[in-house]
């Protein structure tokens, strides 16, 4: 890996959309709840070696608009260890000199939850490496549809004519508006679908699928995905 891995081009934002967990924790024999608590720790080694690897963003999805289906033991054992996760991430993120950002609808959260998104953005806004940018209660869909809302109110309010709207103004309203689209999303478990995941800024990303459940996800699967990415010819519609 590390001769075949020399010259490679290094993705400038990675998305990811880290699977497996439960299943994980199944084939172990244990509770799935220690299944997301080994995701996270996942979680700290992949921001660690993206940064490590010169990757100037990297996303992840972390809680969809969808996951407060799940059983409600599931999801407040899920609740805990954000809360728990995100003292954990202000350290990580210090000592690796990364900047914190969460995309979504933080509105849903009890308000020690919003309270520490908010501290994680603003103790981090100055660091100059890695942008991590976590996905909670987001969901592409809702993503749009409140971008779309936001936009309807700007057009009332004769902030915005209909005749100026274009891509590059509709990407404004985003939850990502300061961020490039993802050049390479990963997901992980072997599942083959997008789960309603940044769906308006994955149009030309290119999709590495790999059987690897998340919690085992480590620096050489990372560089498996980068390797794949480079063999790939990025065309963007266009012809060659």
């Amino acid at each position: 890996m590390a001769a075949e891995f020399e010259n490679m081009v290094i993705p400038g934002h990675v998305a990811i959309i880290l699977d497996g967990n439960g299943r994980w924790a199944k084939k172990r024999g244990l509770p799935r709840s220690l299944g997301h608590k080994e995701g996270c720790v996942t979680v700290e080694k992949t921001v660690e070696n993206a940064a490590r690897l010169g990757i100037q963003y990297l996303t992840v999805y972390g809680f969809s608009t969808e996951n407060w289906k799940r059983s409600s033991e599931e999801v407040g054992a899920l609740m805990q260890l954000f809360r728990y996760y995100m003292v954990r991430l202000l350290k990580v993120a210090s000592a690796n000199n990364v900047r914190v950002k969460m995309i979504g609808d933080r509105r849903r959260f009890d308000q020690d939850i919003i309270d520490g998104i908010n501290r994680l953005e603003q103790e981090t806004k100055e660091n100059t490496g890695l942008t991590f940018v976590i996905a909670v209660n987001y969901g592409g869909r809702d993503e749009i549809v409140r971008a779309v809302k936001h936009v309807m109110k700007d057009c009332q309010e004769q902030k915005i004519l209909p005749e100026d709207m274009n891509e590059e103004v509709f990407n404004s309203y985003l939850d990502t508006a300061s961020m490039p689209d993802p050049d390479l999303l990963i997901r992980t478990s072997g599942e083959l679908r997008l789960s309603n995941y940044l769906l308006w800024q994955l149009a030309y990303t290119e999709i590495y699928v790999t059987d690897c459940l998340w919690p085992d996800f480590n620096m050489d699967e990372l560089k498996k995905a980068i390797v794949q990415y480079n063999s790939r010819e990025r065309r963007f519609g266009g012809a060659k």
